[in-house]
């Protein structure tokens, strides 16, 4: 070009267009950004998949589980039959049980003290098979080994009764004694160990 638009000296105009500086600062951000969130991301994975087993580690945090495991208490010791004396006495009108019911029991293993006719308090007033009576501490004791031999006979206690001895007064509803078979395993049954309160275990 000449005349008044020539271009004298050695620089010329750069044609190019201007560096967008700032479009390259927000992609470099938005990169940081979008790869610190993959890696928080892939962190939560990684913690659900192995059950929290980091924080447990650094903290305690982790997740518990209780465990519950039943415990079972020994079973009382029962006296043996021969060391149980037994009173027999007859409440009904019938004759001759009292008698026949004590050699029973006497082949069964236990000792036999009186036998004969109910006192009046129960005379012909128990309707039912029978009533087994002994001391307080006959309860848990001597009670329940008789009651064995006849299942549904009614217990009682008398506090003021002195002596180990326990009362079998034969009611109107009295056939026989329970069968031996079913006695031994009523017995059995008495020494097995029954469930107590259950413990419970918490891991982590």
């Amino acid at each position: 070009m000449g005349g008044k638009y020539r271009i004298t000296g050695n620089k010329y105009p750069r044609m190019r267009p201007p560096r967008r500086r700032g479009r390259l600062v927000f992609g470099l951000v938005a990169s940081v950004v979008v790869l610190g969130m993959i890696g928080w991301g892939t962190l939560q994975l990684i913690d659900v998949f192995t059950g929290g087993k980091k924080a447990s580690a650094a903290g305690g945090k982790g997740d518990c589980r209780t465990e519950s495991s039943p415990s079972t208490a020994p079973a009382k010791a029962l006296p043996e039959p021969g060391t149980i004396t037994v009173n027999v006495y007859n409440a009904t009108a019938r004759t001759g049980l009292a008698k026949s019911t004590a050699d029973e029991l006497k082949k069964r293993g236990f000792k036999i003290g009186k036998v004969g006719n109910a006192s009046k308090d129960f005379d012909k007033k128990v309707k039912g098979t029978g009533v087994l009576l002994g001391p307080d501490a006959s309860l848990k004791t001597s009670l329940p080994v008789l009651g064995a031999q006849l299942t549904a006979a009614e217990r009682r206690t008398d506090a003021g009764r002195k002596g180990a001895d326990v009362d079998l007064i034969i009611g109107d509803g009295f056939k026989t004694l329970t069968k031996k078979a079913d006695a031994d395993r009523a017995m059995a049954a008495l020494t097995v160990p029954r469930p107590a309160s259950a413990t419970t275990k918490k891991s982590c």
